[in-house]
């Protein structure tokens, strides 16, 4: 499967190309990011890949109607087919160019799902929001709380409880590569919602804002102090005093496209939070590869933080196809790595494998109703600043309006528009009176 850095929307193969006159700055940075999207797009996998295809798996159900969707994204679940009453939920993210079906089809999640009985919201993003169909972790209008796709899962969640009578304390999200970065937004503006994350190959919440600073943010990563990341995180939901998640931490030590030191400010940022250091109370070793894990907070078995560093792997899933009790996945598809079953650790992580007790405090609940929106408005601004407010978007040197996908011209801070926001999460430009 084609493959895409997981923050870049690149162009789409069938866009015409497309000209015009602009600064030779600004031209520059376009064509470097465009070279580097496609190098990207067309390498190799590094990894090494099985021969045969995943095997078949059940299809997911498609649910409608979850709420306002102000990012625009498509809701699936895997239910097990004996789902206890007051069940957990796990939120599972995608990769860039990747769909909920492939997700589930590889990660190895409803194996157990099927096996302790929780339930798995997958959600899926579209080239609509993302040429590339990543999850927008870059985007200001899509990872603040109460709007763009932040706000789309959160409404999945509150969903979740009241047509399948999942458990609202006990929620849970993770994701890979893009989908590891949303987990993080997620965890740092919901912070109520969810009680555990675990962020595979991700990147720390508040990095990027834009396209040129999220490549940055992958490769070669910021490096801020654990005060300034947990800042970030405090600024997303002002005022909430926790409890906070507790999160897990997975990568591999070849990421060429998220660098591993990426696992390491993830680190410093959610300890920082739940105010402990960054050195580990225990390491430990696990799987048979010997992934190292570390772990931060004083109790075992329940460390607030968790970090998995796996040796010898690439940017992926790391996986580990079998019928045996510590075996998942499979490994036909780019980006799924046979190394170690992480789904299987990270279910264990979140306690849901009926072995871990649950942590003495869980996070207050919010009703199970579906979260209401921002109001709807106009904003007259040049297009640079249209994307970084999250209302559009930008491929290959133009703007493009979130939602709607109308074309803006240039992306520069010279071509102005005013944007008109109906319904919420969706622009378009305005062509008579605004409130």
């Amino acid at each position: 499967m084609p493959y895409v850095t997981p923050s870049h929307p690149a162009p789409s193969p069938g866009r015409p190309r497309r000209g015009g006159r602009w600064s030779r700055t600004v031209s520059a940075l376009a064509a470097a990011v465009t070279l580097a999207t496609g190098a990207a797009l067309l390498s190799p996998a590094t990894e090494a890949r099985a021969a045969g295809a995943p095997k078949a798996a059940a299809a997911l159900e498609r649910v409608v109607n979850f709420g306002a969707n102000p990012g625009a994204l498509t809701m699936y679940v895997h239910r097990p087919a004996a789902l206890p009453a007051k069940a957990p939920v796990v939120v599972a993210l995608h990769g860039c160019t990747q769909s909920a079906q492939l997700y589930a089809d590889n990660s190895g999640l409803n194996t157990f799902a099927d096996r302790h009985g929780f339930l798995i919201v997958y959600a899926e993003t579209t080239t609509a929001n993302n040429a590339n169909k990543c999850f927008n972790w870059f985007q200001p209008g899509d990872t603040r709380r109460g709007q763009g796709e932040a706000a789309s899962i959160r409404q999945m969640v509150a969903h979740a409880t009241t047509a399948y009578g999942t458990d609202p304390a006990k929620a849970h999200v993770t994701g890979l590569s893009a989908g590891g970065a949303m987990t993080s937004v997620m965890l740092a503006t919901y912070p109520e919602v969810f009680a555990a994350g675990a962020v595979v190959a991700g990147i720390p919440y508040g990095c990027g804002v834009d396209v040129v600073s999220a490549f940055s943010c992958m490769s070669p990563g910021a490096d801020r102090t654990p005060a300034a990341w947990a800042q970030a995180v405090r600024d997303a939901h002002p005022g909430f005093a926790g409890p906070w998640p507790r999160v897990a931490i997975w990568h591999g030590d070849n990421d060429a496209t998220v660098a591993p030191r990426n696992a390491d400010e993830l680190r410093d940022q959610w300890t920082a939070v739940h105010g402990l250091g960054q050195t580990p109370s225990r390491t430990s070793t696990l799987g048979p590869n010997n992934t190292r894990r570390s772990e931060y907070g004083p109790t075992p078995g329940q460390a607030a933080v968790e970090v998995d560093k796996v040796p010898g792997i690439g940017h992926g899933t790391p996986v580990a196809p079998g019928s045996g009790p510590e075996q998942c996945g499979a490994t036909g598809t780019q980006h799924f790595i046979a190394s170690i079953c992480s789904s299987y650790w990270i279910t264990e992580f979140f306690g849901l494998d009926g072995t871990t007790t649950e942590p003495p405090t869980e996070p207050p609940v919010d009703p199970p109703t579906d979260p209401p929106t921002p109001p709807a408005g106009c904003w007259t601004a040049s297009n640079y600043e249209h994307v970084r407010a999250g209302r559009a978007t930008t491929t290959g040197g133009y703007a493009y309006a979130k939602g709607s996908g109308q074309n803006l011209g240039l992306y520069n801070t010279f071509v102005t528009h005013t944007l008109k926001e109906s319904p919420a999460g969706h622009y378009t430009i305005a062509t008579g009176s605004c409130p």
